[in-house]
């Protein structure tokens, strides 16, 4: 058995453990990093993973934070936004859905990411930088010691026993979940829903789908949807198509548990009978090439949570912590938000400053109400997904709070800025309060008006407030830019939740609205936020 001291073990090195490695040696080249990684490299294409698609917070983090932008940028496929075809009474049919998607790309970039490539060219860039990469090997058991003596942990590789001791751990096991295990700090999530996935090798472009000539033309770069992330869209479930540089396509189906059972779609031949009863569009695309099958993976009630992912010397990082929905592509984001807090607060203790443990706490408290923020976006919301202009709301909505608050602290470096959530705690209590509020008119709104709205378009980059809250991300701010941005945007996001509630309550008078306070006491401004959303449902062009 092997002894040595390293300044941190991360006990895997998947994304989100290689990416913290990067990240470590960028901004402390000094420091004794190793991974502990059960798969060898280098793995393979379109790898047997999920999380392909990323949106603007892990995009970022990617290219810029990490310096990837090179390797994104030649490696892999730029990613044409989300995109979203909504239930209708013939879905075989792509023009009689209601389509919401871009037209262009936004200003902040995201991207389509082949997870074999990207993490091939990570092990490479970190094993450069210095990190000790222990490939095939797994971790046996985890010593943690208190008071700031060494860990120790214990791994097995090529039939041998070996140790390493370290001052800080990161748990990046996904949902082996190490430290959580031992630790005993799972937690359930509220959100049940299941998922299973799979690679075709071969590129299946959704414009191939449909051979309606309008609809080819409703789009200005003829024959680009397919660099979307595409959701077909359906009551407690979407099915997606993502592209990846290899050319192979991501398939996934998504259900809410209590609407679609995961025995119907568990293994690759009951997805597909599923699919031809609920997506026949999506089925007819796949089955030409089910020979190409590459890979299937499924997940029973694949969200959890976790009561701690901070501690003084561990952390808990990507899916060893917890895990929301692959609705909206979350999961880059969160390795985003978790890795900077998490080498934050490594980079202190190396440092050696005092206070670690009360400022872990701080930032675990600030990554659980991020968690718990979104945990509504997806909670009890499901049903509404076949619900075309319900939903082009909700997209709407969603995205004008993510782009106005977290993503607004990461771009501008305030993410782990401990004093802008001390002076802003108000503001951030007002706007998650609003936040489950909406959720909720969401919910009752779809009980009163289920027009499918067929073969209607909202173009996301051409609605003003869309296009404003992504390019300003790019903007430079410092802190106090940022803290007044912040201001403004839960104003905006005030002002957009007033001018919404009044437009619901025109359309449907008996709406009840007396037990969201919240809601009630927004004003509308004077500025029209909404207009280019109904128009694209009424088919007014842009």
């Amino acid at each position: 058995m092997n002894d040595h001291l390293a300044d941190i073990v991360i006990c895997g090195g998947g994304l989100a453990g290689l990416c913290s490695a990067l990240q470590i040696k960028q901004q402390r080249p000094e420091t004794r990093v190793v991974v502990i990684e059960r798969q060898r490299f280098p793995l393979a294409e379109a790898a047997h993973k999920v999380g392909e698609s990323s949106v603007e917070i892990g995009a970022h983090y990617f290219a810029e934070i990490l310096g990837l932008r090179d390797h994104i940028q030649q490696q892999q496929l730029p990613k044409l936004g989300l995109r979203y075809f909504f239930g209708s009474h013939t879905p075989e049919r792509l023009e009689t859905r209601c389509e919401m998607g871009g037209n262009r790309f936004l200003e902040a970039k995201s991207y389509q990411l082949d997870r074999g490539r990207l993490e091939n060219h990570l092990a490479e860039r970190v094993c450069a930088a210095g990190v000790e990469l222990i490939a095939g090997a797994r971790v046996r058991e985890i010593d943690l010691a208190e008071g700031g003596a060494p860990h120790r942990i214990r791994y097995e590789c090529d039939g041998q026993s070996h140790e390493v001791q370290s001052r800080w751990i990161f748990d990046a096991s996904g949902r082996a979940s190490l430290l959580k295990r031992r630790l005993g700090l799972a937690e359930d999530s509220p959100h049940r829903a299941h998922a299973v996935w799979f690679r075709i090798n071969h590129r299946l472009r959704i414009d191939d789908a449909c051979d309606d000539a309008d609809w080819a033309a409703r789009h200005h770069h003829a024959g680009q949807r397919w660099l979307s992330t595409v959701h077909l869209m359906g009551a407690g479930y979407w099915v997606w198509f993502i592209p990846l540089a290899s050319g192979a396509t991501s398939v996934g189906i998504v259900c809410d548990k209590d609407l679609h059972s995961y025995d119907e779609i568990k293994n690759f031949p009951l997805a597909m009978e599923w699919l031809r009863q609920h997506e026949p569009l999506a089925a007819q695309m796949i089955e030409p090439h089910s020979q190409q099958l590459m890979d299937f993976v499924g997940y029973r009630s694949y969200s959890y949570g976790c009561k701690q992912v901070f501690s003084e010397f561990w952390a808990l990082i990507g899916e060893s912590g917890f895990f929301l929905d692959p609705f909206y592509s979350p999961g880059s984001d969160f390795i985003a938000m978790g890795n900077t807090m998490a080498v934050d607060l490594l980079m202190r203790s190396l440092n050696g400053e005092s206070g670690i443990g009360q400022r872990a706490a701080v930032l675990d408290g600030i990554l659980q109400s991020l968690f718990r923020n979104h945990l509504g976006i997806y909670h009890r919301q499901y049903p509404l997904f076949a619900n075309a202009k319900v939903m082009a709301a909700k997209v709407v909505w969603d995205f004008a709070y993510y782009w106005a608050i977290p993503a607004t602290l990461f771009f501008h470096g305030q993410l782990t800025n401990v004093s802008v959530y001390a002076r802003n705690r108000a503001v951030f209590d007002a706007v998650a309060e609003l936040g489950v509020e909406v959720q909720e008119l969401f919910r009752r709104w779809h009980q009163l008006d289920q027009d499918p709205y067929a073969g209607s378009y909202v173009d996301v980059p051409e609605l003003p407030i869309m296009a404003e809250l992504n390019a300003g991300l790019l903007a430079e701010w410092d802190a106090g830019e940022t803290i007044r941005g912040l201001r403004r945007h839960a104003d905006l996001l005030h002002e957009m939740a007033g001018e919404l509630r009044d437009y619901i309550q025109a359309q449907h008078p008996q709406l009840p609205l007396a037990d969201l306070p919240r809601l009630q006491a927004c004003s509308a401004g004077s500025r029209c936020y909404w207009d280019r959303v109904w128009q694209g449902l009424h088919g007014v062009p842009a």
